[in-house]
């Protein structure tokens, strides 16, 4: 390339040292300058490359900064991200956080801080809400921390559920408490659950989806209470909460396929729905997992069919952490002469504390092994599955 450039100049050196000075001429230092300044090649700058900004500033994966760089393709520089980031910083918004809200909302980074952003933080503030705790709720409010009416979202739900932390939660798990109409959602919705002796703050940490019953459209939340009636469980019962927050996700369908299960197990019909009635978290869990456990009860432990039934938290209960270890250590013990039980509800409900309390560790010394096989047995699940018949 020099070589080509040389070989470019040159006869322009000699022309002009061969012309005479005169006014109008000028010299061979400002020919080349300014021939050079012609022919110079012009560097632009390289393009803001979205995709690898979202990895290098904002910490997502390759494969999270692919599919949020589409929806933010129209951006050409960075300066609008920096702002943001650098605001969010400034507010003590983990990296970690950042990068789940951005991978979540990629629109987030296109904000205005001076009138969206930090209008948005002086609302809560004045609600009472600490900047740490604003903090906390951005990464989870995502787009709805840019809306207009935030402020009036967070007053209308934090005396509803009573407190910030009970408010993040339900915000964890259902967005759309941010986004639904109060009047004809929510209210109704509260309004009801108030009827069925219920809170928001009490249903919101039954499960994943129960924060959910507060913005379900509210005829399909009073269908959701009148079928768990029909199952024999009363609004006055402390167990209708939990089949509350269960039922109302459940189709119909599904709960008489669960309890056609327990007849095909083994169960009455009137035990069936004792069953449901006691315990109904076993509509969420999965035919396989009941009947493993109720499996072993019967053909290992050798319990009955109604004893399970009036005790029916004996099916929750982990069979690989909880109910194979424990029959285990305590049949070690009949065989030494230690002690006379079997597992039963007795000896399965204890708290893991109060277990080893009383069956581990006056043993230990008597019985080599006993707490190191116990452990073992209770930490190394994948050598405790029980194999079909």
């Amino acid at each position: 390339m020099i070589r080509e450039l040389r070989q470019r100049i040159a006869p322009l050196l000699l022309h002009s040292v061969s012309l005479a000075p005169g006014p109008h001429t000028s010299s061979p230092l400002v020919s080349l300058r300014s021939y050079l300044s012609t022919t110079a090649p012009t560097i632009s700058p390289k393009p803001f490359a979205v995709e690898d900004y979202l990895v290098a500033t904002c910490g997502l994966s390759p494969a999270r900064a692919l599919k949020a760089s589409k929806k933010i393709s129209h951006l050409k520089s960075p300066s609008k991200p920096d702002a943001v980031l650098a605001f969010l910083t400034g507010l003590g918004v983990p990296r970690a956080d950042v990068a789940t809200l951005v991978a979540a909302d990629p629109n987030f980074l296109c904000a205005s801080v001076e009138r969206t952003l930090a209008p948005r933080v002086a609302e809560l503030c004045n609600l009472g809400l600490s900047r740490s705790e604003v903090a906390r709720i951005i990464p989870v409010a995502l787009y709805s921390f840019r809306r207009c009416s935030l402020g009036r979202t967070v007053s209308f739900w934090l005396p509803v559920f009573g407190s910030f932390d009970k408010l993040l939660q339900g915000l964890r798990n259902n967005a759309g408490i941010f986004t639904v109409d109060f009047e004809s959602v929510a209210k109704p919705n509260l309004d009801f659950l108030q009827q069925c002796g219920l809170s928001a703050c009490e249903i919101v940490g039954v499960n994943k989806y129960s924060s959910r019953l507060l913005t379900m459209k509210p005829e399909c939340l009073r269908e959701a209470a009148e079928r768990v009636e029909e199952l024999g469980i009363k609004r006055n019962s402390p167990m209708f909460r939990h089949a509350f927050c269960l039922v109302a996700f459940v189709s119909q369908e599904d709960v008489a396929k669960k309890i056609g299960l327990f007849k095909k197990i083994g169960f009455s019909q009137h035990h069936a729905l004792e069953i449901v009635r006691k315990a109904p978290l076993v509509l969420g869990a999965s035919e396989n997992r009941i009947r493993r456990v109720v499996d072993f009860l019967t053909r290992d432990v050798g319990l009955e069919a109604h004893y399970i039934a009036q005790r029916p938290a004996l099916i929750m209960y982990s069979l690989e952490r909880r109910l194979l270890p424990r029959h285990h250590l305590l049949s070690v013990l009949r065989s030494k002469g230690f002690c006379n039980l079997e597992l039963n509800y007795y000896t399965a409900s204890m708290v893991e504390k109060t277990f080893m309390q009383k069956f581990v560790t006056p043993y230990k010394d008597n019985v080599p092994g006993l707490a190191e096989d116990y452990t073992s047995r209770r930490s190394c699940m994948s050598r405790l599955l029980v194999k079909e018949p």
